[in-house]
């Protein structure tokens, strides 16, 4: 889809998103800010590759989970978009880096092991004969999960091979919308959470401790229903599930911050578990993050506002470094 005129001129922060529920509390947040922005849906268009980009700074919010609202081709229009931006050297808040992080479990687990952070081990699988494979090779209970997902999407426990080899026969397993399915060791946690570790900027911000007794499917926004294709942030009694941590210290924070600087990953949120002997395993990066705000609002804080403070702030910087270019 290609930028309309009138957008060339006045710099701004250009929100290249599908899913117009989650980007509603930002757009908020800068409208009240007086920041200057433009909402780019990209469910559909087209790039046109000789074409200058618009003037101002670009946030990628593009999700995994675009599929789950009729937007299925939109991640690969926005990896078109991003390298047409970054062709022209554009300012990309979460550049294409990110997007193939947000796109890929195995991108993300690979990268991760990369920089020597501990992930569960997986087998990511084509068709249904590699997959049963797969799980052979496990040691006891293990889970499946879809490779592009989001709100937990294809999560589920089996026990064994042989109950994953009911489940496909039964025509129960629901395939990854790109093919590719993981199998992935189950971590088993003392008590039934998980933390999620929201960072803005590249800077910590804070912690999210999550009830997972009622599975895995879940959205920051809400407990989302992985049927809804919206998960739409509100408040409801589901959001105290989420509940943020004061204080909360941990030696992953300063290796996620670390990632993300290696990645070139700007805004983003890492989820991990803690087994019985307390090792860590990092198993989701969540590019597209959201905050839930029933959690934020009992402890008093607001992600919007710091992320709204970060692109103004990013924005600054564009028009001060395009001033010194120009002169």
């Amino acid at each position: 889809m290609r930028p309309r005129s009138s957008h060339r001129r006045t710099p701004r922060v250009h929100i290249i998103h599908e899913n117009s529920e989650w980007t509603a509390p930002l757009i908020g947040a800068l409208r009240a800010h007086n920041v200057p922005y433009r909402d780019w849906h990209l469910d559909g268009g087209s790039v046109d590759l000789d074409a200058t980009p618009p003037a101002g700074i670009f946030y990628n919010r593009m999700s995994a989970s675009s599929h789950t609202r009729g937007h299925r081709f939109a991640p690969e229009l926005t990896a078109g978009v991003l390298d047409w931006l970054e062709s022209y050297g554009a300012w990309v808040v979460n550049p294409r880096s990110a997007l193939t992080l947000e796109l890929s479990k195995v991108s993300q687990y690979a990268a991760l092991s990369r920089h020597g952070i501990r992930t569960p081990r997986t087998i990511a699988a084509v068709g249904e004969g590699a997959l049963l494979a797969a799980a052979k090779k496990m040691r006891g209970a293990f889970i499946t999960k879809h490779n592009r997902a989001g709100k937990g999407l294809g999560v589920r426990l089996f026990e064994s091979a042989g109950a994953l080899s009911q489940a496909l026969r039964r025509g129960e397993f629901e395939d990854s919308v790109d093919g590719v399915n993981l199998v992935q060791q189950y971590i088993k946690a003392p008590t039934p959470h998980i933390t999620r570790l929201e960072f803005i900027g590249r800077r910590f911000l804070y912690a999210v401790r999550v009830d997972t007794s009622d599975g895995f499917e879940l959205c920051p926004a809400q407990a989302c229903d992985p049927e809804d294709a919206f998960c739409p942030a509100g408040e409801n009694a589901a959001s105290a599930k989420f509940k943020i941590v004061e204080g909360f210290t941990h030696p992953l924070i300063r290796r996620f911050e670390r990632f993300m600087s290696a990645e070139q990953v700007d805004v983003a949120a890492f989820e991990f578990i803690v087994d019985g002997e307390g090792r860590s395993y990092t198993y989701d990066i969540n590019t597209n993050t959201n905050y839930n705000h029933g959690a934020e609002a009992r402890a008093g804080v607001s992600a919007m506002d710091v992320l709204c403070d970060f692109l103004a702030t990013e924005l600054k910087r564009y028009q001060s470094d395009s001033k010194s270019d120009a002169a």
